[in-house]
């Protein structure tokens, strides 16, 4: 067995005990899915998810990113460009709620979108009957790569 296939075969065990850690039943899309997402060092939108596995099914790629955000497997941002991205979620994470409010950085030059997991989003004092559903935090500005 060549260094490649036992990379592929750990990459595959790994998923595999992630989606069965989240409840989320491993099947061959999912594994694919997940996989890819554990290769990415930014957010990644639908469309480059799509590119990047290519030849898949866009519903099908869309749909297992639903049921990965609904079992708090990954988070979507709106970085305020008008595409949603992708991330995944901190291990704490779960269906019921997510637990990684942390803000996001936009590089304004190469346009990638990076989680950044230590700094938090400071909690925030709603007055008396206010709920929040999603609170998100975006900072724009040169990543290290394009300041450079």
């Amino acid at each position: 067995m060549s260094g490649h296939e036992k990379s592929r075969l750990l990459s595959s065990a790994v998923a595999d005990q992630r989606l069965l850690q989240h409840k989320v039943k491993p099947t061959a899309m999912r594994v694919l899915v997940l996989e890819y997402l554990l290769t990415q060092q930014t957010a990644i939108s639908l469309n480059d998810l799509e590119k990047g596995m290519q030849p898949a099914d866009r519903i099908t790629i869309y749909r297992t990113l639903k049921t990965f955000e609904q079992k708090g497997l990954v988070h979507l941002i709106d970085d305020g460009t008008g595409v949603h991205k992708y991330a995944l979620c901190d291990d704490a994470c779960g269906p019921a709620e997510h637990h990684d409010l942390h803000v996001h950085f936009y590089c304004n030059n190469c346009k990638e979108t990076y989680c950044l997991s230590d700094s938090k989003i400071p909690e925030i004092a709603l007055p008396d009957g206010f709920g929040f559903n999603e609170m998100n935090l975006v900072v724009k500005g040169h990543c290290d790569k394009c300041r450079s």
